[in-house]
């Protein structure tokens, strides 16, 4: 895993707005105040969430589009892209590599972050089948797309977007974590940026009992003291 100093840019890339305050927030507050530059990559607008029949998927996509950008300014992040690809339906295509290969050779990111490719059985909410068609595709655009100039030519023929090798991935929502990051100090930040998804959070009074729960389990496996709170990541060295 690289040292944080050697990193200078973070993308994340997620299938939904709120997927990356559920899942990484915490550490990138940390990231964010030691100096790393973050970005996030929506795939979509997130236009299926929400249980108001009365709002429609239109407004739908701009609320959420807001309430992810004003939620990503709690942890310290301001540079977001949305792709628009339309919610509950997003599959692992060439057309998503595609588009994320162009935004990791755009960015060229030292980390990216993602979701799962795999089911988690443990935590049905981390195996939407967006978040494991996202994560996928954000595999695929890390290793072979955004690397290979072969790949995607007209990236580099038509966009000159030259070819660039991401580092490393870090992995949230995996049934197999590998690595555990303790955001104790950054938790109340973790929780304004959920708060931000006001179309999303059924119960705001319960959501910091329902995380501190849930984080202090993912403490509890790593070995770290009672009252901790972590996030959990499985890290791949693919630079």
């Amino acid at each position: 895993m690289a040292e944080d100093q050697k990193v200078a840019r973070v993308l994340v890339i997620t299938a939904h707005p709120d997927d990356v305050d559920f899942g990484a927030a915490g550490t990138i507050a940390q990231w964010t105040d030691a100096g790393i530059e973050v970005i996030y990559c929506i795939v979509t607008d997130g236009e299926a969430g929400g249980s108001d029949p009365a709002v429609s998927r239109t407004e739908m996509a701009a609320i959420r589009q807001a309430e992810q950008t004003a939620a990503a300014k709690q942890v310290g992040v301001h540079d977001l892209h949305f792709l628009g690809y339309p919610d509950g339906r997003v599959e692992a295509t060439m057309g998503l590599r595609r588009d994320l290969a162009r935004v990791i050779r755009l960015l060229r990111p030292d980390r990216v972050v993602c979701q799962s490719p795999e089911r988690n059985y443990a935590r049905t909410g981390a195996s939407h089948p967006d978040h494991r068609a996202a994560g996928s595709a954000a595999l695929d655009a890390v290793y072979p797309d955004s690397r290979n100039p072969f790949a995607f030519p007209e990236l580099l023929a038509e966009e000159k977007l030259e070819p660039w090798t991401v580092r490393e991935v870090w992995i949230a929502g995996s049934p197999a974590p590998t690595t555990y990051v303790d955001i104790t100090d950054t938790f109340a930040r973790k929780v304004a940026a959920l708060r931000c998804h006001v179309s999303q959070i059924s119960d705001p009074d319960g959501l910091e009992e329902f995380l501190r729960g849930w984080l202090s389990r993912a403490a509890a496996q790593a070995g770290l003291p009672d009252g901790r709170l972590a996030e959990a990541f499985h890290v791949l060295q693919t630079g």
